[in-house]
């Protein structure tokens, strides 16, 4: 006979396994959906036009084909492409610390700070979220040609430095701080702003990382903006720049593979860098206050 409960606990690691093998099953599906379209990517950019292009296609390139690589990271080539890389770059950088900047500020005020009208300006910061993009095209665009900034990297620099997800992000992380620490340093003698950057700011490094990390990528993957506003090729930014190496008639699949592989290079390396700051950012930010 069989121990009193034997079967239930059989029952029991039976599910257990039927459940942990469905999760595994998810989690390969879902490792697949998002890897696979890299693996393409990668694995087109080493063929040949030929190759690339032949009907059925191939996974694995017959001939490692650098010529794709040579061509847009040549100096004297056709398309500038490290110029692009580099004024993506910079643009982005820019960018990233002016948000940072923007945002911290903003938060700190609105989460700590006592005045009048503080909830209703909150309240208004937070609707712009709800509001379409292409709402802030024309009035960003004739902002900047006021200012003279038309093709110039402070037209991708400045626009969207105040955007209301960096408020509404750090506001809730600071609101989750323990006030004790704020008092603490006020009664050591600190003001305002030595509180804010010797005990607010340190205490928010997760938050901080995973505002930078959206902010720069969502500079790089930025397309419309700078076609909209870059003219000169030799300004253009790496994914309006890109644009240029599908021709009228021809498409050459291989160096438009090669250019995405460039262009994902300081994504994938910037997450890496900062995974753990970005994981307790959003697991610590919550929606309090």
């Amino acid at each position: 006979m069989s121990a009193p409960g034997g079967g239930a606990r059989r029952t029991t690691a039976a599910r257990r396994g039927l459940g942990s093998g469905v999760t595994w099953a998810l989690v390969v599906v879902l490792a697949a959906t998002f890897i696979g379209p890299l693996t393409w990517m990668g694995l087109t950019s080493l063929k040949s036009y030929g190759e690339a292009t032949s009907s059925p296609p191939t996974l694995w390139p017959a001939e490692i084909d650098l010529s794709a690589y040579e061509r847009l990271l040549s100096l004297d080539g056709q398309y500038p492409v490290l110029r692009w890389f580099l004024n993506s770059l910079l643009a982005s950088s820019l960018h990233t610390v002016l948000v940072l900047a923007v945002a911290s500020t903003a938060a700190f005020a609105l989460a700590r700070m006592r005045f009048r009208g503080r909830g209703l300006i909150f309240g208004v910061i937070v609707s712009t979220l709800f509001l379409p993009a292409f709402v802030f095209l024309m009035p960003n665009y004739l902002t900047i040609d006021a200012l003279g900034w038309i093709d110039s990297v402070w037209a991708l620099v400045v626009p969207g430095a105040a955007g209301a997800f960096g408020v509404f992000f750090l506001r809730q992380f600071f609101v989750g701080l323990p006030v004790e620490l704020e008092e603490a340093a006020a009664l050591d003698g600190a003001n305002q702003w030595g509180v804010f950057t010797r005990v607010v700011l340190p205490n928010t490094r997760p938050a901080l990382a995973t505002l930078a990390v959206l902010a720069f990528l969502g500079n790089w993957n930025d397309y419309i903006w700078p076609v909209y506003v870059l003219f000169s090729p030799e300004r253009l930014t790496l994914p309006a720049g890109l644009k240029l190496l599908q021709g009228a008639y021809v498409t050459d699949f291989p160096s438009i593979m090669a250019g995405a592989v460039v262009a994902s290079v300081p994504v994938i390396v910037l997450f890496v860098l900062t995974q753990r700051f970005i994981i307790e950012g959003v697991a610590r930010s919550g929606l309090k206050g």
